[in-house]
């Protein structure tokens, strides 16, 4: 079932248990132009609405790539005076906020090209599972400009320093088995097989308890801060709120009665 979107360059689509959203550029490798950046967080907040999504997948149209970075073809219009390189950068961290503090699980589908600003939205993920043959690289160098901090502190999470400083001091392109042994990407599979496996992961999600999910997510996102900032009296709240949910007297009665339990998030 398709999801109104802002702009027919994404594509927002409910398929059972999981939100796609597919940036639809092929004809520029999915490149993202400012109305697709701005498009992202509209697109989130139906999903988040929706209480029979329980995982947001994120891919690229077309067989060539996820996401070749932003759309340079508008630097010149959008990104040529400090008005419009601050409008521009809010517009972006928007979008990669908005992925990254999805309530939901979220998945980088990535076949082919995740390069600048698509490594920036893959690393808003909290999974990434790409397909053998893709590439990853953040060119910013051979560019001129930088990337703000909460990107930076992002790939930093992921890869960590010694990793993150190679990947943009080089500014060079790294293979699928590279991302894999930095930890960049969770999953390789074969381009064939991508998308079945996606949705295998996405339906091992589902099926479980959606509380416990997200406090897992936030929990693990808390220790990403900055030391001194872990908010213990959350993670607390977050814990309680599962024991004293229904769904943890579903999964304990399913567990004695063994059968499958039926979670509803509450």
């Amino acid at each position: 079932m398709s999801i109104t979107s802002p702009t027919p360059s994404m594509i927002a689509k409910k398929d059972g248990a999981i939100g796609w959203m597919i940036f639809n550029n092929p004809e520029r490798l999915n490149a993202v132009s400012l109305e697709m950046w701005q498009a992202v967080p509209e697109i989130l907040a139906a999903f988040e609405a929706d209480d029979e999504i329980r995982v947001i997948v994120l891919t690229g149209a077309g067989e060539r790539a996820f996401v070749a970075g932003a759309d340079i073809s508008q630097f010149g219009e959008s990104r040529s005076s400090p008005e419009g390189i601050l409008a521009y950068e809010n517009a972006t961290e928007v979008a990669f906020n908005g992925i990254a503090n999805a309530s939901k699980p979220t998945i980088a589908m990535i076949d082919g090209y995740c390069i600048g600003g698509g490594l920036g939205i893959a690393l808003s993920c909290d999974m990434r599972i790409a397909a053998e043959g893709s590439t990853f690289g953040i060119p910013a160098a051979k560019l001129g400009l930088a990337y703000g901090a909460g990107g930076t502190g992002r790939l930093v999470h992921v890869v960590g320093p010694a990793f993150a400083k190679e990947i943009f001091f080089t500014a060079r392109r790294f293979t699928h088995d590279e991302a894999l042994a930095m930890g960049l990407v969770n999953r390789v599979t074969s381009k064939d097989e991508l998308e079945n496996f996606v949705r295998d992961y996405c339906s091992l999600i589902a099926e479980n308890a959606p509380l416990t999910v997200n406090t897992a997510k936030q929990v693990v996102d808390e220790f990403t801060k900055a030391p001194g900032n872990f908010d213990t009296d959350k993670c607390e709240a977050l814990i309680a709120r599962c024991f004293g949910s229904d769904d943890y007297k579903e999964g304990r009665a399913a567990f004695m009665e063994k059968r499958k339990p039926v979670f509803k998030g509450r």
